[in-house]
């Protein structure tokens, strides 16, 4: 599907990574502006929706920062913090290339991109189940089944690990640290966890105080994609879709999926 450029004129299309991020941004806080005065309150997510040539993916992936999105969330951010939208604390950023974009989604005019807003009317309560599967690295089974609506699933070194404040907590997705594999030794004892999230429907992945810099580390690689996504953030989740791999430490690798294994 190929979007169209209402009205935009060739002359007054960005040609470089600076320009395509600027214009982006004016283009968000053209739409963000609507919601000045608190009611950003009740948006629950924002999808910015790529559709460019071949030949410039390059340069908009390098503009909304495909490979450290944090970055261009924080640069809306600022935006809403400009305006007083007061977005909830956990408010999503989806970028899709390649996407067809719902019908409500705002076309820009010269950038090949749309927006589109998500609020509460747009979430409908689902039931879902994801599998996660262990492709390198020893835990305790091959495959993790978790729910919807259910408790976050801890993932850390060990079953039950004290951290840095004093108190225990359990790892449902623990890594021995007996265990001879050489991925485990590099698995912090509170590094990650998911939760499912009711505004987002997806669920979420967030790197725990022992999986961001300086310490162990947290990379995630798109199914049919080049790009690697890292969590610098506590706060700042990232959507689990089907085929995702998550690096933990060096070499520990978890892949999340809607479909079991076959037995």
């Amino acid at each position: 599907m190929i979007f169209n450029l209402f009205g935009g004129s060739e002359k007054d299309r960005p040609e470089d990574v600076k320009g395509v991020r600027h214009t982006l941004l004016q283009f968000i806080k053209q739409e963000l502006q609507k919601a000045e005065g608190g009611e950003g309150s009740n948006i629950k997510g924002l999808s910015l929706y790529i559709n460019c040539s071949e030949a410039d993916r390059h340069m908009y992936e390098a503009a909304v920062y495909a490979e450290t999105p944090d970055l261009f969330r924080d640069e809306i951010q600022k935006i809403a913090d400009d305006y007083d939208l007061g977005l909830p604390e956990r408010w999503s950023l989806d970028i899709f290339f390649d996407d067809d974009k719902p019908e409500e989604a705002v076309q820009a005019l010269n950038v090949d991109a749309a927006f589109f807003i998500k609020t509460g009317k747009h979430f409908i309560q689902q039931k879902a189940t994801g599998y996660i599967r262990v492709l390198n690295g020893e835990t305790e089974q091959a495959e993790y089944e978790i729910q919807s609506g259910g408790d976050k699933v801890n993932i850390g070194r060990d079953k039950r690990a004290q951290a840095d404040d004093g108190f225990f907590r359990t790892n449902q997705i623990a890594f021995p640290s007996d265990s001879g594999n050489a991925a485990n030794k590099y698995i912090s004892r509170q590094h990650a966890h998911i939760e499912w999230s009711v505004d987002t429907q997806r669920f979420m992945l967030f790197a725990d105080d022992g999986g961001i810099p300086p310490r162990n580390k947290i990379k995630i690689r798109a199914d049919k994609s080049d790009n690697v996504i890292k969590l610098h953030s506590t706060t700042i989740g990232h959507p689990l879709a089907e085929g995702d791999q998550v690096i933990l430490g060096e070499s520990a690798v978890l892949e999340f999926s809607y479909q079991p294994m076959s037995k």
